[in-house]
């Protein structure tokens, strides 16, 4: 599944696109721990969003960060995204919300 297809999914506004496939979804906001578990063109559920979580979606190589609870990205976070071809994600469902609808879609 692609990007823009999960926001259509999640009702999402895409802050930042980016053409990527989504391979997986995961939902945590230890950014330790999803240093330690983030996969490759990953969707990544989370109510962070700011310069910490781009880095490490950018490190992981993931395809998107989906700020959930309504939780804004600031223009810090949105510029670097932009640099590093990360798409991002607002919604204003709940992570739990969130990976239900991803889960029903198939995404594991």
């Amino acid at each position: 599944m692609k990007v823009e297809q999960l926001a259509e999914l999640l009702d999402a506004r895409i802050v930042c696109p980016a053409d990527r496939e989504i391979a997986c979804g995961y939902a945590c906001d230890l950014l330790s721990w999803v240093m330690a578990h983030g996969k490759q063109d990953m969707a990544w559920v989370t109510v962070q969003a700011h310069l910490n979580v781009i880095a490490v979606a950018v490190l992981a190589d993931m395809s998107c960060v989906v700020a959930a609870e309504g939780v804004k990205f600031p223009p810090d976070a949105i510029a670097k995204a932009q640099s590093e071809d990360l798409a991002l994600l607002e919604c204003d469902k709940s992570a739990y919300e969130i990976c239900s609808i991803m889960a029903r879609a198939g995404i594991q």
